[in-house]
């Protein structure tokens, strides 16, 4: 597995639509898409910085993972994503490293990308996505 960028980094925020008015009355950013991903309990909203992204993550529901980091840590930075040619592929790679995994294959997430989470006890504390086209 070798990243070719920075996909994204994930925020997870109380209030999307107050986050998307810091981040576009401050920041100055354009949200250019907003999408729910049912099946994670979580409504997105992306703003891109060059050729990175910033994902703004709403909990749908309070037993979404979103709304439990909330509860545990406050809102904040969540995951950082990196690009990968193949996700099952680097998913792999990364448990024979002995990388513990959230995901053992690619599922779907927002902007349909094929996404796996590497847990972050085994990544430095650090919520590490690995996502592709």
């Amino acid at each position: 597995m070798t990243p070719t960028h920075i996909e994204h980094i994930g925020i997870a925020v109380s209030n999307l639509e107050e986050a998307i008015k810091y981040w576009e009355e401050v920041m100055g950013l354009k949200c250019y898409n907003i999408e729910e991903v049912a099946d994670q309990k979580v409504k997105t909203a992306f703003f891109k910085v060059g050729e990175v992204k910033i994902e703004l993550l709403e909990a749908t529901s309070p037993d979404s993972t979103i709304a439990s980091f909330i509860e545990k840590k406050g809102a904040g930075v969540h995951h950082i994503a990196f690009a990968v040619e193949n996700t099952d592929q680097a998913l792999k790679d990364a448990e024979e490293k002995g990388v513990k995994l959230i995901d053992k294959q690619a599922r779907k997430g927002a902007e349909s990308l094929n996404i796996g989470f590497l847990h972050p006890k085994s990544t430095l504390g650090v919520l590490t996505e690995l996502c592709c086209k």
